[in-house]
Formats: C-alpha cells, sequence, structure tokens
C-alpha cells in the first residue's frame, strides 16, 4: 500500500463522514438527542422541586443515613434521566428515521457521565474512587466502539498453566476488580446496617448487638460466596473438601470456636451488655467497650484495655455490678476515741455524707437507702465505726465518691474535735521484792 491509496481511503472515509453529518438522518437523530436531553432536564427538575426528600437534607433520626443517600442522589437524577430518555429515544429514532447510531453513540457517553457522577457523589475513598474512574470509564468506552469483545478474547489469550489449572489475564483482572467492588460494597453495608440496627430504639441494647454480629456475620459469608462464583470455583465442589477441612479446624482451631460459640450464648441470653462493670474471678475490673464473637474488650479506669475471650464468661464467674442496677452500696471504716459522744458524731457524720451531691439521700429515697453511720465493733483502741452510702454508678476514678467522703469526714472530725486514737497498750512492770 503506497501514500496515494493512502490518501484516497481517508479522502473516501472523509467524503463518508461529510455526507453522514449532512445527510437528514443525521440531522433527525441530533434532534431526537437535545429533545431527549431537554426532557430529562423538565424531569429531574421536577422531582426535585416537588419531592421534599430531595429539598432539603435530612435532620437527625433513625432512618437519617438512608435519607442523606437519597438526598444526595438527587445530584443523579438528570444523568439518569437521560440515560432512560435517550433508551426510549433509539425506538422512536429506528421507527422515524430507520437508523438509531448516533442516539445510540449518545447513550453511551450518558452512560459514562452517569457513572462518573455516581463515583464522584457516592465513592469517598480515594483509591477506590481512582480504581473505578480508570476501570469502568474505559470499559463503558471500550464497549461503546465495540471493541471490548476483542479486548477480552485478547487477554483469554494471555494464560497461564498452573497443573492442571488455567489462570488467564482477564480472569486475573475480572477477580481484582470485582473483588475489589465486593470488598468495598461490603464495607459500606457493613456500616450503614450496623447503624441503623444500633438505632433501634424500640430493641435493647443487648438484642441490638447480636443482630448486629449476626449481620456482620451474614455480609462476611454472601460476600465470600459471591467472590467464588466471580473466580469461577463451583461451590458444590467443595462440599467434600471443605467437610475435610472443617473436620481439621474443628480440632486446630478448637479454641477461637469456642470463644465464638460463647460469644453468641452472651448476646443471646443477654448476661452481658456495652456499658456494664465487670469484675472477674482474678480481681480484674473495667467497663464493657466491645461485645466481639471471639473476645470482650474490658475498658479499665486507668486507660487499659483488657481482652477476655468470651469461653471465661462461660466456664468461670464473675460479677456484674450494673447490669441490672446502677445503685451501688459502699462503706467506710474509721476509729474513733472511747471518749466521743457517738450520738452527736453519728447524726452530723450522716449530714455530712448525704451533702456529697452523688450520694443517694433525702426522704424521696428508702430508708435503707439513706447514709448511715453505726457501730461496727470495738477494737482495742478504740470504738469501731462503719459508715455506709448509697450512689449511681461506680465509685472510680472518674467518680471520686469515696476520696471526697473521706476529706469531708475527716474535716468534720476536726471540726468537732473528735480524737482518731493511735493504736495503745498499757504496759505494767512487776517488780520482784527479792531484788530490794
Amino acid at each position: 500500500m503506497n501514500l496515494q491509496s493512502v490518501e484516497q481511503q481517508t479522502m473516501a472515509y472523509a467524503a463518508k463522514i461529510m455526507d453522514w453529518l449532512s445527510s437528514p438522518e443525521f440531522y433527525s437523530q441530533a434532534v431526537i438527542i437535545v429533545v431527549a436531553i431537554i426532557v430529562a432536564y423538565f424531569f429531574s427538575a421536577f422531582f426535585k422541586r416537588h419531592l421534599p426528600i430531595l429539598q432539603h437534607p435530612p435532620s437527625s433520626n433513625s432512618m437519617r443515613v438512608i435519607r442523606t443517600a437519597i438526598y444526595q442522589s438527587r445530584q443523579l437524577l438528570f444523568p439518569l434521566f437521560v440515560v432512560f430518555c435517550l433508551f426510549i429515544s433509539i425506538e422512536l429514532s429506528q421507527v422515524i428515521v430507520k437508523q438509531s447510531w448516533l442516539v445510540r453513540i449518545a447513550e453511551s457517553l450518558a452512560v459514562i457521565v452517569m457513572i462518573y457522577a455516581l463515583i464522584t457523589h457516592f465513592v469517598e475513598n480515594l483509591m477506590v474512587e481512582s480504581l473505578l474512574k480508570w476501570i469502568a470509564i474505559p470499559v463503558a468506552i471500550l464497549q461503546i466502539f465495540g471493541w471490548l469483545d476483542n479486548v477480552i478474547d485478547y487477554l483469554e489469550s494471555m494464560y497461564v498453566e498452573i497443573g492442571n489449572i488455567k489462570i488467564t489475564a482477564y480472569g486475573f483482572v475480572r477477580v481484582v476488580i470485582f473483588g475489589l467492588i465486593l470488598f468495598w460494597l461490603g464495607r459500606i453495608s457493613n456500616r450503614v446496617g450496623q447503624n441503623l440496627i444500633r438505632r433501634q430504639e424500640r430493641l435493647d441494647l443487648g438484642t441490638r448487638e447480636v443482630l448486629t454480629k449476626l449481620y456482620q456475620v451474614g455480609l462476611f459469608v454472601v460476600i465470600f460466596f459471591l467472590l467464588l462464583q466471580v473466580m469461577g470455583i463451583n461451590i458444590t465442589a467443595l462440599a467434600v473438601f471443605g467437610g475435610a477441612l472443617g473436620v481439621g479446624l474443628g480440632f486446630g482451631l478448637q479454641a477461637i470456636a469456642s470463644n465464638f460459640i460463647s460469644g453468641i450464648i452472651l448476646l443471646l441470653d443477654r448476661s452481658l451488655s456495652v456499658g456494664d462493670y465487670i469484675e472477674l474471678a482474678d480481681g480484674r475490673k473495667g467497663s464493657i467497650r466491645e461485645l466481639n464473637m471471639r473476645s470482650t474488650l474490658l475498658e479499665t479506669f486507668d486507660g487499659k484495655d483488657i481482652m477476655v475471650p468470651n469461653e471465661q464468661f462461660i466456664t468461670t464467674s464473675f460479677t456484674n455490678w450494673t447490669h441490672k442496677n446502677q445503685k451501688q452500696r459502699y462503706s467506710i471504716e474509721l476509729q474513733v476515741s472511747y471518749q466521743t459522744d457517738l450520738h452527736a458524731l453519728f447524726d452530723h457524720l450522716r449530714q455530712v455524707v448525704a451533702a456529697h451531691p452523688r450520694v443517694l439521700s433525702g426522704d424521696q429515697i428508702p430508708l435503707e437507702e439513706r447514709p448511715d453511720a453505726e457501730i461496727a465493733s470495738f477494737g482495742e483502741s478504740g470504738v469501731n465505726i462503719l459508715i455506709e452510702f448509697w450512689m449511681e454508678g461506680i465509685d472510680d476514678g472518674k467518680n471520686r465518691v469515696g476520696g471526697d467522703l473521706l476529706l469531708m469526714i475527716w474535716d468534720a472530725l476536726k471540726q468537732q474535735q473528735v480524737e482518731i486514737p493511735y493504736p495503745q497498750r498499757d504496759v505494767h512492770i512487776i517488780r520482784d521484792k527479792e531484788t530490794h
């Protein structure tokens, strides 16, 4: 092929294009495209103006996540209606003009614009957004010009064989792309689903945690099986292998399985809830911050996190201080001299303890829960006094009720000139008369 023949073919293609651009069919399809875009604009403006959910951002309520997503989708109304109107215009152009190639190209471009708007407004992860823009849009362009099948065939021709397994470049790219999309969608669905479940005020906290964990596990299983389908793995062929693998995992991962089942039991019987104050058998204490399927996270008052396997709550005893009742009783012990007027001292101590804002006191409080002071026992150096009081919550590093009361009692004893005796011993010296 010489330069003259190339020039002739180029001129022929240019003449054909000019004929297309000047043909009535071209102008008719162009008019149909413009009309479809105008109709799409009026449809989108109508919905934005008359649907309340698309007019203002949602306020804070239980369905805020879904309503926010619907409100943000208002930016997609125009591209969506353009695609819809052009889809209808293809059939209309085929009937009127007897051809629709230009309308089909316009519809494909509208799909690309809609994909770009969808990625821009709904994908927050920059890496995922870049990946979709560099993959989804080029794939759509290849589909427009009819080159996608040729590219797929070329990728299928590139393969590596490992034994009886054949791995093609197309299969690898497909698994990577769909795997990333599935995990991205799974993470979004997991976050949205958990937020929706936890906002259901009609359910108690334990039930919400159970539903949250079951939803998380179910979503993971669904994504796993979808990924197997994308990889082309027959699920029924894994039945025998899965049975043997399950037996092996049952012995090797017995502790993990036990903790997993224990976590489900704890969530179902509601013996633990987030926020409960727990004291373990070995003396460790803390508030439950997270209830996971394998372990429970306790947060201590000195800023430490304790990971407790769920099995420990099933097989050993523990104390739940605040599960059913937030009120707790505490006591303070001290010793005063035998010369103290105990009747006057007890009345004064009750008033001092009741003055603390965190201590339950007043006529509306049951008598047995009001601050009290009494004789505990008679000691060698003085009278042992027991002071009891009730409060809401735990006397911990955040509340410091016990420490405040000790200082208040100290000031009260000094004001009343009450003596806290030191340990005393009476020593009698017996002298032998024969020594004198």
